[in-house]
């Protein structure tokens, strides 16, 4: 039998998106003392930052998340969507430089019906895409398979902000 090894999905696992902290993911990432690279912030900006997906579906996944609090964009001022969206191309540019993927998929997921792991606070997922990289592992065996650890994911992408 071969073993697949995702220590960081156990936390996910066993306690949801927030670690087993009460409140949002987001705003505890923030709110914690650890550095900028233990929360594998890549970039601060104005109104956002970047950071990766700790829960990755790919090698390169990140997030742009507004400092606000907020559940939706159309509650959020113009200029934190228009920093957001800049962010997105940066993010884009960032990802296809490193990674040199087939294709990029944008997606913004708003409540729980929508697929949203934190619905309370709105963000954009930019992550890289491979022809075949949605194989046999992750549609039937529900598994992902990651090359590289995320360190070493912030570490290929954090100067490319």
């Amino acid at each position: 039998m071969d073993l697949l090894w995702s220590p960081w999905r156990y936390d996910y696992i066993t306690k949801g998106a927030t670690g087993g902290h009460s409140g949002c993911a987001f705003c505890n990432i923030l709110d914690n003392s650890a550095s900028d690279e233990d929360n594998f912030i890549l970039h601060r900006a104005e109104f956002n930052f970047v950071i990766l997906n700790i829960y990755p579906y790919t090698s390169g996944h990140l997030m742009i998340v507004p400092f606000a609090h907020l559940d939706g964009p159309e509650s959020a001022e113009r200029s934190s969507t228009n920093e957001m969206m800049d962010l997105v191309s940066r993010s884009v540019t960032a990802i296809r430089s490193v990674y040199q993927p087939d294709g990029v998929n944008l997606g913004m997921n708003l409540g729980k019906a929508a697929g949203a792991g934190v619905a309370e606070h709105y963000h954009m997922h930019v992550l890289p895409r491979w022809v075949g990289d949605a194989n046999f592992m992750t549609s039937i065996g529900q598994t992902r398979t990651l090359p590289e650890s995320l360190t070493s994911t912030f570490e290929r992408l954090k100067d490319k902000f």
